[in-house]
């Protein structure tokens, strides 16, 4: 189980999701279940990510979320960090688990 967390740190995904039409924000529950989504394609396995606030929909902006997984007592950092705020609403981001549990 660490080997595929640890996989898991040193990949990076990018994930788009649609921002509401006026909001200045992808809401965390809409960030969590896209990184989820990723990162089980890249390793297989589903984890539970966390993020405490909304993703602000501006290139750069970043959030820390937490990351666990089945069977797994450690928590990763996870960070997402907007890379592409299109015209019509989508919101591209990076996918960064942190190498270390915290």
């Amino acid at each position: 189980m660490r080997k595929t967390l640890t996989a898991a740190g040193s990949l990076a995904g990018l994930a788009l999701l649609a921002a509401c039409s006026g909001l200045a924000a992808v809401p965390a529950a809409d960030v969590e279940e896209q990184a989820e989504n990723q990162l089980e394609e890249q390793v297989g396995q589903r984890p539970d990510i966390t993020c405490p606030e909304d993703l602000p929909a501006e290139v750069g902006a970043t959030i820390e979320c937490e990351l666990t997984a089945d069977g797994m007592a450690e928590t990763f950092g996870v960070t997402m960090t907007v890379t592409d705020v299109a015209d019509d609403g989508n919101v591209g981001f990076d996918i960064e688990v942190d190498e270390e549990p915290k």
